[in-house]
């Protein structure tokens, strides 16, 4: 095994992410290694208490909103940028090669409830997704954040799941209260993500997305904060 493939085992591990990767090129095509998801809660409690807990405001304007805000792209630790990192967290039997590049792998998309297969053909079908978009974080208090605590922001894994493109298209910059997944039994789910982001990096929601979230969490008051 090269000294860069143990460097990205060892990324993967510390960020809790790794389950299993199987390495798609040679010197070792058939290595797969293991590792518990473990990743500690961003919060705790109901994900309907903690929505009581936010700041209600109106949108700030969106002077001064760029993707830049956020940092040039995606972070990258030791060869592995934050796309492959939450891809391989999220993809069922993920392929990496000797790159830390993905390059196969299953995804049961939980915006539309579709099964997607990720290839180099087909690996614009899945998009990576902030959560909480960054536009919308923006005229919510992200613009009061220090641009090192933005850049945290835009690669936690929090805040970011891998989805199927279109849908991710259709989302835009929508809070809840304009847009939802279209796949029911994951909207739930969903805003407690929103819910764990917007707690987590101080952000606030506006009154019809108060009503929207509440309205999501009355089918399901048990709902948890989520992990990573």
């Amino acid at each position: 095994m090269s000294e860069r493939i143990r460097r990205v085992i060892v990324v993967l591990i510390s960020l809790g992410v790794l389950t299993a990767i199987v390495w798609g090129s040679a010197p070792a095509p058939n290595l797969i290694v293991e590792q518990p998801l473990k990743n500690a809660q961003t919060g705790t409690g109901l994900a309907s208490t903690t929505l009581e807990t936010l700041a209600v405001k109106g949108r700030a304007p969106k002077t001064g909103y760029s993707r830049d805000q956020y940092g040039s792209g995606w972070s990258t630790i030791n060869g592995c940028d934050t796309r492959t990192i939450i891809l391989n967290r999220d993809l069922q039997n993920p392929v990496l090669d000797e790159e830390c590049r993905v390059i196969g792998g299953t995804l049961n998309d939980t915006y539309t409830g579709k099964i997607i297969i990720f290839s180099k053909e087909t690996a614009a079908a899945i998009q990576i997704d902030h959560v909480v978009a960054l536009s919308d974080a923006w005229q919510k208090g992200a613009q009061l954040l220090t641009r090192q605590k933005r850049i945290q922001l835009a690669n936690d894994p929090i805040e970011l799941l891998a989805v199927d493109g279109p849908a991710n298209q259709a989302k835009g910059d929508a809070d809840a209260a304009s847009w939802l997944p279209s796949n029911k039994t994951f909207r739930c789910q969903y805003v407690a993500r929103q819910i764990a982001v917007k707690q987590k990096y101080s952000l606030w929601v506006t009154d019809a997305e108060m009503t929207a979230m509440k309205q999501v969490l009355a089918s399901c008051p048990t709902e948890g904060l989520p992990t990573p």
